[in-house]
């Protein structure tokens, strides 16, 4: 037994996976030696650095095996390695970066296991099919892992989501004016997807929402927004059948959308990667046909090619659901500068194209200018209540003439509950937050008290739930305020605001159903309902006690 922990205690710090040489005579065997090595490692926070970026085992729940390998779960790869990846089957893992794939099956080796609920795989064996230097330091408990394909884009030259089943059904919005509920639920599907196989109602986001609309006036992106961040969807298409004339506002939603990034206008990049790590992302363009039995200039029937150049505005929205950079120019009805396209999936039908999809060139005015990607679509179970006013959305802008600015949103408990996180729009890319929580509200005095719980910048525009770094207690009947101090670089309306434009869609737009407060500075602060007649869009979500 000595012998052991003399030999355990000197070896603790080595860095390689061999097995140890001779002791004394005796051989200590790696299926011994590695679980001690393990069992040390785990006792402590594990760090793993990837691209400059720490990660920890306290938030994380990544392990060492008996292997030596450290086992990280499979839902924090997207993020970490910039990859997409996904399971199939309940049982297979696809892991794809730039133009390599590794792909485990469930039960075959320990490299790819399910474990309390959650699939892991080994960072070790990941890291070396994907081109990566993996390391552990058992001096800090960090693993480092090294990308060696440096100056390679991350996606390949071509991608297809339809070859890797994450495409949703292909459906027909006939005569109506639904291009964008159709976009928008064809993308939040194909974002769950191969993992989940559902088909939610486009009749109940296009009339059950919060707008002064009807299924022929039409729609944009942010009217999807708003009805799924504000939980009035989605709802399954059994449930809500398409084009009867009818819907049911009084059933709930079946998912919880806590996340929307919106990708920069013509940010090529940024599309292909959001297409490769989550799924369709919807876009607009401009078409002057409206069904499959059209024709138009600016579309080739015979290669399935579309591309406007001109300028009028969008008019219509689809989902990309892929990619083709060697896609030939000559394939187009006009002269291009160069080759590529993006693969398309729209809402004409089968008939339309190619089983109803078609190629867009990179080349188009209008392809890319306006794109969404659903980035956290949760289970019903992630809260019990939401606390809102601004079932709208993002209207307009506000803000002082400067990059930054204070809002506040005032909620009353229903119940005895914990506060665990709040939402908001950032409306640009490098938005940087803090939240705050203030207790026991009395008026804007109380803002004074304000404790913060969470803070961070956010890469792309669009909308986020923060979660908190701690619960915050409120008691039935407390009324609690939301802060956020919101930083956009190089604007001067940060904050996104729901208000009467004047438009005849938001004429049914209630401001009387919140208690919204502004700062410049966070010193002092004003109703902003009294001052400037909108509502902050600020949510809060909670547990019951």
């Amino acid at each position: 037994i000595l012998i052991i922990i003399f030999v355990f205690d000197f070896y603790i710090f080595a860095k390689d996976n061999t097995t140890l040489g001779e002791f004394r005579g005796a051989e200590i065997e790696s299926t011994v030696w590695s679980p001690l090595v393990a069992k040390d490692v785990n006792k402590n926070t594990i760090h793993m650095m990837i691209d400059n970026k720490e990660y920890t085992s306290d938030t994380l729940k990544f392990y060492m095996d008996d292997d030596r390998n450290i086992m990280v779960p499979v839902d924090m790869l997207r993020e970490a390695l910039n990859c997409s990846a996904r399971i199939y089957q309940e049982n297979e893992l696809w892991v794809e970066k730039h133009s390599l794939m590794a792909d485990y099956m469930l039960g075959t080796d320990n490299d790819f296991i399910l474990y309390d609920g959650k699939f892991y795989v080994s960072m070790n064996s990941l890291s070396e099919m994907l081109d990566c230097t993996c390391t552990f330091d058992t001096d800090t408990n960090t693993l480092t892992v090294v990308d060696n394909s440096e100056g390679i884009s991350d996606v390949p030259p071509s991608y297809d989501l339809r070859t890797r089943l994450r495409v949703s059904e292909v459906r027909n919005q006939g005569t109506y004016g639904t291009c964008w509920a159709f976009a928008a639920i064809s993308a939040l599907e194909s974002s769950l997807m191969p993992e989940e196989n559902l088909l939610f109602s486009v009749d109940h986001m296009s009339m059950s929402n919060s707008f002064n609309v009807n299924q022929y006036d039409g729609g944009e992106y942010t009217m999807g927004m708003a009805y799924l961040a504000a939980w009035q969807g989605p709802v399954y298409e059994k449930d809500d059948p398409y084009g009867d004339g009818a819907t049911d506002e009084s059933l709930s939603p079946v998912k919880h959308v806590q996340e929307i990034r919106i990708i920069d206008g013509k940010d090529y990049q940024g599309i292909k990667e959001a297409v490769f790590k989550y799924g369709g992302v919807q876009t607009s363009l401009y078409s002057n046909i409206s069904s499959s039995k059209g024709n138009s200039k600016y579309f080739n029937k015979d290669t399935n090619a579309y591309c406007y150049m001109g300028s009028e505005k969008p008019n219509h929205d689809v989902v990309i659901i892929g990619w083709d950079d060697n896609y030939p120019k000559e394939n187009f009805n006009v002269d291009l500068e160069g080759d590529g396209a993006f693969i398309c999936q729209n809402s004409w039908g089968n008939e339309f194209g190619d089983d109803g999809f078609f190629y867009v060139s990179y080349y188009d005015t209008n392809i890319g200018t306006h794109n969404e990607v659903y980035t956290g679509v949760e289970n019903t179970d992630n809260y019990d209540n939401i606390y809102q006013s601004d079932l709208c959305g993002w209207v307009g802008k506000m803000g002082y003439d400067k990059e930054d600015m204070y809002g506040a949103n005032v909620f009353t408990a229903t119940s005895d509950q914990n506060i665990k996180a709040a939402s908001f729009y950032a409306t640009a890319s490098d938005t940087s937050y803090e939240l705050y929580i203030v207790n026991d509200f009395k008026d804007e005095y109380s803002f004074a008290g304000r404790k913060k719980v969470a803070e961070g910048t956010l890469e792309n525009a669009g909308y986020y739930t923060i979660k908190f770094d701690e619960e915050v207690p409120v008691t039935e009947g407390e009324r609690y305020a939301v802060v956020l101090h919101i930083n956009t670089p190089e604007s001067t309306h940060p904050m996104a605001i729901e208000y009467d434009s004047g438009e005849s869609y938001l004429k049914d737009v209630d401001l009387d159903d919140g208690e919204g407060y502004i700062s410049y500075d966070g010193a002092a602060f004003i109703n902003v309902k009294e001052k400037q007649d909108c509502n902050l869009c600020i949510k809060a979500f909670s547990d019951n006690k």
